[in-house]
């Protein structure tokens, strides 16, 4: 019986030697996936900051060259209007004040938040790599507490980048619209030629006033649909990771 006994005991250790085996490859699997999602986060935000550091680069440029030619407009519109006899240049460029201060307010705004946005990118992508590194340590000491508050501070600053990256191209694409309206308005002013009078400089500043108001109602249902947009992406990130994590419970 003894003789009988032994296959059966070796049998049943290489089974459990087996299974052991196999719940050690899931749960590696399963923490591979993981590490490979933040990781594959990274690169994806290290991509889009290059690609936007080149996006500003030729926005910088491209201000340099629209204001240029605003101000040529400009010039050409206070010489005809006051040729034509319809306004005096102190009146036109008290009333084309109206403008000019408020796309150099726009354009001082853009410029400060490109370069808050390089410089906190920059500051993200290095919290997020050590943030990484960290959990990595956590997931294969076991430290369950430790997972829990790294996987918070990974998911913070992945909410962060996405509530940045919205903002700032919401903003561009905000401004250089109200930059296309504008100099199309002026452009149209100065195809009138020696047509040109008081009346409808004054009319496209009243356009100007209105698609501005417009401008602003636009802001603000963007960050009400921005904000939604996050709570959506925090949603799905979270259901997500807390799957993943109780697939490595089990593992």
């Amino acid at each position: 019986m003894s003789r009988q006994e032994k296959p059966l005991r070796t049998g049943n250790h290489t089974k459990r030697k087996i299974k052991t085996m196999t719940l050690a490859t899931e749960k590696e699997n399963v923490l591979d996936s993981i590490i490979s999602s933040y990781e594959a986060r990274i690169q994806s935000i290290e991509v889009f900051f290059d690609t936007t550091g080149h996006i500003f680069q030729d926005f910088q440029e491209s201000l340099l060259s629209t204001r240029a030619e605003r101000e040529k407009i400009n010039s050409q519109l206070r010489e005809n209007l006051a040729q034509n006899g319809s306004l005096r240049k102190k009146d036109f460029d008290r009333m084309m004040g109206v403008i000019s201060s408020h796309l150099d307010e726009s354009e001082q705004e853009v410029r400060q938040l490109s370069h808050k946005y390089l410089n906190e990118q920059t500051k993200l992508v290095q919290q997020l790599r050590e943030g990484l590194r960290n959990f990595k340590d956590a997931l294969t000491e076991g430290q369950a507490e430790k997972v829990k508050e790294l996987q918070k501070l990974i998911k913070g600053i992945l909410s962060k980048q996405d509530e940045s990256k919205i903002e700032v191209t919401s903003k561009l694409k905000e401004f250089q619209q109200g930059q296309q309206q504008t100099s199309k308005m002026l452009k149209d002013l100065l195809a009138r030629g020696e047509e040109l009078r008081i009346r409808h400089f004054k009319a496209m500043l009243v356009e100007f006033k209105r698609q501005r108001k417009e401008r602003i109602a636009c802001q603000r249902q963007r960050r009400q649909d921005v904000k939604n947009m996050l709570d959506a992406f925090k949603a799905k990130r979270t259901e997500t990771e807390q799957d993943r994590l109780v697939e490595l419970q089990k593992a």
